[in-house]
């Protein structure tokens, strides 16, 4: 299977340069071995990543391609994961794509903070990330991926880098297996602070009520610590779990509800209206409209059938305004 096997236009929407379910990425001809073994390798650390502990930091050296512009990053991949766990394909255990658009997240920050020269102190705001893969290709195996990024768009203002609009694709040996790619801006403290007037005070979050979630085999889960869903009162609607002790969801002090939280919830809530069959998702994308505050009202997750068997769409809203929405494809 090549990359542009990976061409999904989802809900027959048509494509633009952002929709990343339509990424058209032309075959290389080189394999992901070839491309690290081009230039010596720079090692990659949790906090470049925005991890706190190595075991939930999977892109581990990266190196450059041509100029700037597109580099290539090795990840290596656990057999095992206490959050990002394998699934099972048949008589198969893959790799939880959620777990390649996290690889890829982190890719990203990592190559802006240490090839581009992005400062810690500059906030990364996503604006929506997507990926489309072959579960065929995930099968877990020992082998990690080489995944190589393209940054389409760097944008500056002055001398700081401004917006960003990124493509990937990965490999496991001489095999593409996915594409993707997001969208982000950066701003400083200041710019931030306005930004996000007075919900600014990361670490302030307290533990919320605790509540009845939704049975984990309905949402796709082994562990019911890690069941994002509750009841939201009428069918295709749940209230999101926000569980500030989760150990990988809350790794770090933070003002707002990580926008990762409402992926794994979409794929949940896909997972709920599929039942008894679990999502796994052979094509996504998430688009962020606004912050989720703790602060706030609960937020609540609205999922519909799309135009296709194995479509999804999910919503999610606080207080009325729209947070994010999501189309998921069950591969």
């Amino acid at each position: 299977m090549t990359p542009n096997q990976f061409t999904v236009h989802l809900f027959g929407q048509p494509a633009h340069r952002s929709d990343i379910f339509a990424l058209h990425t032309k075959p290389t001809g080189r394999t992901g071995g070839d491309i690290m073994r081009d230039t010596v390798e720079r090692r990659l650390s949790p906090e470049l990543c925005h991890r706190v502990r190595s075991e939930d930091t999977f892109p581990v050296e990266w190196r450059p391609l041509d100029g700037k512009d597109r580099f290539a990053v090795r990840a290596a991949w656990p057999a095992d994961h206490p959050f990002f766990t394998p699934v099972r394909r048949g008589a198969e255990r893959c790799h939880d794509p959620l777990l390649l658009v996290e690889t890829l997240r982190q890719s990203t920050m990592a190559l802006l903070h240490d090839a581009h020269g992005l400062p810690l102190s500059r906030h990364i705001l996503l604006g929506e990330i997507s990926l489309a893969c072959d579960p065929a290709g995930l099968t877990v195996t020992g082998e990690g991926a080489d995944i190589e990024v393209r940054f389409a768009e760097l944008l500056r203002r002055g001398d700081q880098l401004s917006d960003t609009r990124v493509d990937w694709i990965v490999r496991r040996g001489a095999r593409a297996v996915a594409t993707g790619g997001a969208r982000a801006r950066f701003v400083g403290p200041a710019a931030y602070r306005r930004l996000r007037g007075g919900h600014v005070e990361a670490g302030a979050v307290r533990p919320g009520p605790r509540v009845r979630r939704a049975p984990a085999p309905l949402t796709g889960r082994a562990r019911t610590e890690d069941v994002l869903l509750a009841p939201g009162g009428r069918e295709g609607v749940w209230k999101l779990v926000v569980d500030t002790g989760h150990p990988q969801l809350f790794q770090r002090p933070n003002d707002h509800i990580p926008g990762m939280l409402f992926l794994e919830a979409a794929r949940q809530a896909a997972s709920a209206a599929a039942w008894p069959r679990p999502c796994l998702p052979s094509a996504l994308r998430i688009v962020f409209d606004r912050y989720a505050e703790f602060d706030g009202g609960p937020c609540l997750l609205r999922v519909e059938s799309g135009r296709a068997a194995g479509e999804f769409e999910v919503t999610g809203y606080q207080d009325g305004a729209r947070l994010f929405t999501c189309g998921l494809r069950s591969g």
